[in-house]
């Protein structure tokens, strides 16, 4: 089973230097890659592959830029295969064609396949290319076959390593469930999830609540002078906060989808076009802050960690406007609608414990679930 474990980095000035021009040349390479595989179909309607782009890189690209040969060689040759992962998503899967990096993205990172060494002795992290270990934060231990290693930089400055690890044990077993062992999950604004069991998780509103110092320094950098050194200290104060509030959702979910996950042997859910509500100029602000897509990922991988099962229904079931108890279809109810009494067995409905108990109905349907 692979995991990864990430990890802060603290390196000295010399050690700085080395990764970010490792960032930076692997970010060239990517870049020059891509642009050769544009222009030869273009031109010839010729597909080169990773291996035609190797060859090129070794015998051309690196004596042009003998500064390529400072960096360790596998981090370039891995940004290969990422751009060949990148296309085959793109023909396979429609995520969109593959595009040149830059600079100016918040997170850069590079990946190191093998020959980096974790001491947790000494709290150190070994990397090729790098003569003297570089000081980490190792809070957690791991046993197991060391994989890729990624070395990443946020828009803060701060160095982090996420270290995958092939623990060499299998997934467990699927648990069985049924209607008790089974829990259904409505996600909303309001109330960040409504539960089948009648439970509402309050929304945290994490951006909400430090909104207005996140526009005063904005206001403040947006008066600063571009290029210079109060132009920069007031990049990092605003880029400090958006990475708190990051963490603090992060924790959140992580805690949340964790006690769930625990507590239950299934999980119901709808799926849901987040990408498409995001269109909505009222709601995109706060559908951001909640993070459906991270929390309904961390759902699935924390399910197949400890053997439950994660179920999907369909977006477009009416989970809200149908009775739970007698199943009568109130097609007239509007978003505004939070409460309403069923005119045929004359049960009052919270909209979003309504939803939570149908979702879970649904579910337990064979024929209603997206993932069997």
């Amino acid at each position: 089973m692979l995991k990864a474990y990430k990890y802060r980095l603290y390196p000295t000035g010399s050690q700085k230097e080395i990764l970010l021009k490792h960032i930076g040349a692997c970010r060239f390479t990517y870049n020059w890659a891509l642009e050769q595989k544009i222009k030869a179909y273009e031109t010839d309607k010729k597909h080169l592959s990773r291996f035609e782009l190797q060859s090129c890189l070794v015998h051309e690209l690196k004596p042009e830029n003998t500064w390529l040969k400072e960096v360790n060689s596998q981090a370039l040759l891995n940004t290969l295969i990422n751009l060949e992962s990148a296309f085959t998503r793109f023909f396979r899967e429609k995520k969109g064609f593959p595009r040149f990096k830059s600079r100016k993205v918040p997170f850069q990172s590079f990946q190191i396949p093998q020959h980096y060494v974790v001491d947790f002795e000494n709290n150190t992290i070994k990397l090729p290319k790098i003569k003297q270990p570089i000081r980490a934060k190792l809070h957690r231990k791991f046993e197991g076959k060391l994989k890729t290693a990624t070395v990443s930089i946020t828009k803060t400055r701060k160095f982090y390593i996420s270290v995958l690890v092939d623990d060499g044990k299998e997934l467990p077993e699927t648990q069985k469930f049924d209607n008790n062992s089974t829990l259904g999950i409505d996600v909303g604004v309001t109330h960040f999830a409504t539960l089948s069991s009648g439970k509402k998780i309050d929304n945290p509103k994490h951006l909400k609540n430090s909104i207005k110092r996140l526009k005063v320094l904005q206001k403040r950098l947006s008066k600063k002078q571009k290029g210079s050194q109060n132009c920069d200290k007031a990049k990092l104060k605003v880029a400090k906060l958006h990475e708190r509030i990051r963490n603090q959702r992060i924790d959140f979910l992580h805690n949340t989808s964790s006690k769930l996950v625990s507590e239950n042997q299934a999980i119901a859910v709808e799926s849901l076009d987040v990408s498409g509500m995001l269109k909505s100029h009222c709601l995109a602000q706060s559908i951001s802050d909640v993070s459906w897509s991270e929390f309904f990922r961390q759902l699935e991988y924390k399910a197949q960690w400890y053997g439950k099962t994660l179920l999907k229904i369909g977006q477009f079931e009416p989970s809200s406007k149908l009775c739970n108890i007698c199943g009568h279809y109130n097609g007239e109810m509007t978003l505004a609608d939070r409460k309403w009494e069923c005119p045929d067995c004359s049960t009052k409905h919270d909209r979003d414990i309504n939803a939570a108990i149908n979702v879970k109905k649904f579910a337990l349907q064979n024929q209603n679930l997206l993932n069997i």
